[in-house]
């Protein structure tokens, strides 16, 4: 089983980004991906999640988002951490607006292991104490460690 420390880094965990508004959170991220993945086009990135988007918002409720999509040319599936400055508003469920977005990339010929990286994130952030946690992370690695203690059952 796919486990998500072995798709997140602490490279692609951070705090603090700037995001004004879904369409640049989503320019942060395939900015992101595009250097810490370098076999990532940065702008195929972009435009698939995009294109996800407007299939339907992935933001998850309090305060959540999880874009995600399937991508061509993605070898194995890649996670990226993000907590934004200010939360900005993602058309979520619940109408909140977001300030913690847990990307999840996945080779087009995505399968079930795909799917339950994909549960495994939503219930991890379906805790409130693990949002709580992720949300007074103050730097990157602080971050990535939330996610590792979890995973590990801490």
């Amino acid at each position: 089983m796919i486990r998500l420390e072995n798709i997140l880094t602490p490279g692609r965990s951070l705090v603090n980004v700037p995001g004004g508004s879904k369409k640049r959170a989503l320019e942060q991220i395939a900015n992101l991906i595009g250097r810490e993945v370098p076999e990532l086009d940065t702008q195929d990135v972009y435009e698939a999640l995009i294109a996800r988007e407007k299939l339907g918002s992935t933001g998850f409720g309090n305060g959540i988002a999880i874009p995600h999509c399937r991508l061509k040319g993605c070898k194995d599936p890649v996670s990226a951490l993000l907590h934004l400055d200010l939360p900005i508003d993602f058309d979520a469920i619940d109408g909140a607006p977001v300030d913690l977005l847990f990307v999840l990339l996945v080779p087009e010929a995505a399968t079930d292991a795909h799917l339950e990286l994909l549960r495994q994130i939503a219930s991890m952030l379906d805790r409130k104490e693990v949002r709580d946690r992720l949300r007074s992370a103050s730097t990157n690695e602080a971050l990535y460690q939330v996610v590792l203690d979890e995973q590990n059952g801490q």
